[in-house]
């Protein structure tokens, strides 16, 4: 565990002395205040037109647009995160691969499980950090509902989030740790986690092929938790990316101690 904390402290140290952390949380916020500012808007736009046309014929209308809102915004979220995720793992491998520093970790009394899972859960905690304002925005539904925002989606939706994330920053670690260049590790990120959100467009049809890339597909998993329904196949799904990430993180990293070796 000791050996776990210096390298968790290390890599949270090195978030937020240089302005990385900064530059992330920031653009997230302001991405995720456009979006919610733009649900908004969206939602009461269509709640009043169905509005005059109920009234047109004669007939009432009932828009809950709370849930609306909060499903459209949580679901645009889960896009931010996928386009920050690069930015959050370029550099974690790939950086101390460039400048030696790997090298000394490879000598130190610290094991590769040690290396990786404090690392993970360096770029999992500023995952946290960056999501935690998005329930100003949940607070500010409650506060200005009439009926009051169903909460019970809130939990799954975040679990959802952070559940995508997780799996995500744990396929981007293993990307860097590929690479020298931090350039080609988010590129390489970026791309594998677009082709994982978009399998289930592309990926039309009922055969076997069909079915195994629309099973493959992260949105596929992520919509219902979005909708405040915990699935138990979403929870295997993120859970399997993230054990598949680290383990082969862990063996990159034990590739790097033997060939040093």
């Amino acid at each position: 565990m000791r050996g776990f904390y210096a390298i968790y402290r290390k890599e949270m140290s090195h978030y937020f002395v240089s302005p990385v952390a900064y530059i992330i949380v920031f653009v997230f916020l302001v991405l995720t205040g456009i979006f919610f500012t733009n649900a908004l808007s969206e939602v009461n736009n269509y709640a009043n037109t169905m509005a005059m046309q109920s009234m047109e014929m004669g007939q009432a209308a009932s828009v809950d647009v709370p849930s609306l809102v909060l499903r459209f915004f949580l679901g645009t979220i889960g896009i931010v995160v996928l386009f920050l995720t690069p930015m959050l793992t370029m550099g974690i491998y790939s950086e101390e691969r460039k400048r030696g520093t790997m090298e000394l970790l490879m000598t130190s009394p610290i094991t590769d499980a040690q290396i990786v899972l404090g690392k993970y859960f360096a770029s999992l905690s500023l995952l946290v950090i960056m999501l935690l304002p998005a329930i100003f925005y949940m607070l500010y539904i409650f506060g200005h509902s009439d009926p009051a925002a169903p909460w019970r989606m809130i939990p799954g939706a975040f679990l959802g989030l952070f559940l995508l994330g997780g799996a995500l920053l744990a396929l981007g670690g293993f990307m860097s740790s590929l690479t020298e260049n931090q350039i080609v590790a988010a590129v390489s990120i970026f791309g594998i986690s677009l082709i994982l959100w978009l399998l289930d467009i592309f990926a039309q049809g009922n055969g076997a092929i069909a079915q195994a890339l629309q099973y493959a597909a992260i949105l596929k998993h992520f919509d219902p938790f979005v909708q405040g329904v915990i699935d138990t196949t979403g929870l295997v799904f993120f859970g399997s990316w993230i054990f598949l990430g680290i383990f082969l993180t862990m063996r990159t990293v034990e590739s790097m101690r033997w060939r040093r070796a």
